[in-house]
């Protein structure tokens, strides 16, 4: 059976791209744009971007309703994000929406929200190699990535990362430094799937890598709006069935 095409929001600060010629360089349309590009041939999406300086940060409610998942790319910044935003995204999320957190966006107010932790951890900016190690290749997110992926220049993340336990660990980074990381994670909030995927610094051309791509691809699929809940009402139930005089 055809899955239905996904709606797929791709959220950029946009500022990095637009202040340091090195970024530029590398994504001179946005590092959304470069996502966007990259995940059209990989499946059946609809895809819009958005970004810090648009009204309502171009997510405003009517553009997230449209939305079956939202991918989060953040950095210098998160608070500029409008808590009334923070708080659309929040009832997305948990009325059936995905959520895709990238790299940097840990520190998202959103991701913190929803974590409801600081998400702190330790980092590095060395150019170093990053290997991201499969841990579940059965995963849904994980169809089509080998035993490990590396990447010849990353900055590195390290433990410990300050989240909930997630309820599943993908993937494991190790660091030509010696530091491990947590870098593919999911969680349920509500009725929405989360996804968390580590790589994506800026000054590196992380998001051409072929299987970077696939597993944000993989990802959309994975976290997409499967239901659309009214999570915010709580209506007084009539039964069902007859109840005893005396219960009524």
């Amino acid at each position: 059976m055809r899955m239905e095409t996904i709606n797929v929001t791709i959220w950029n600060e946009y500022l990095h791209e637009t202040r340091n010629p090195r970024v530029q360089a590398i994504y001179p349309e946005g590092i959304h744009r470069a996502i966007a590009k990259g995940l059209e041939p990989l499946g059946d999406f609809a895809i819009r971007t958005a970004t810090l300086a648009e009204p309502e940060h171009g997510l405003s409610a009517a553009v997230l309703e449209q939305t079956d998942v939202l991918l989060w790319w953040g950095h210098v910044a998160h608070d500029q994000v409008s808590e009334k935003v923070v708080e659309q995204v929040q009832l997305q999320v948990l009325s059936g929406m995905g959520l895709i957190v990238l790299h940097s966006g840990h520190y998202a107010k959103i991701f913190k929200r929803l974590m409801g932790t600081f998400c702190s951890l330790k980092w590095r900016e060395a150019g170093e190699r990053e290997r991201l190690w499969n841990l579940r290749p059965d995963h849904p997110i994980l169809q089509g990535i080998p035993e490990y992926i590396e990447l010849r220049e990353e900055e590195m993340y390290g433990e410990r990362f300050d989240i909930p336990e997630p309820d599943e660990l993908l993937m494991i980074s190790w660091f030509q430094g010696g530091e491990v990381f947590r870098s593919a994670c999911t969680w349920t909030r509500g009725h929405g799937r989360i996804f968390y995927f580590r790589p994506g610094h800026e000054t590196y051309p992380t998001y051409y890598n072929p299987h970077v791509l696939r597993i944000l691809a993989n990802a959309c699929g994975w976290a997409r709006r499967r239901v659309r809940l009214d999570v915010t009402q709580a209506p007084h139930s009539q039964p069902l069935e007859p109840l005893p005089r005396e219960a009524q």
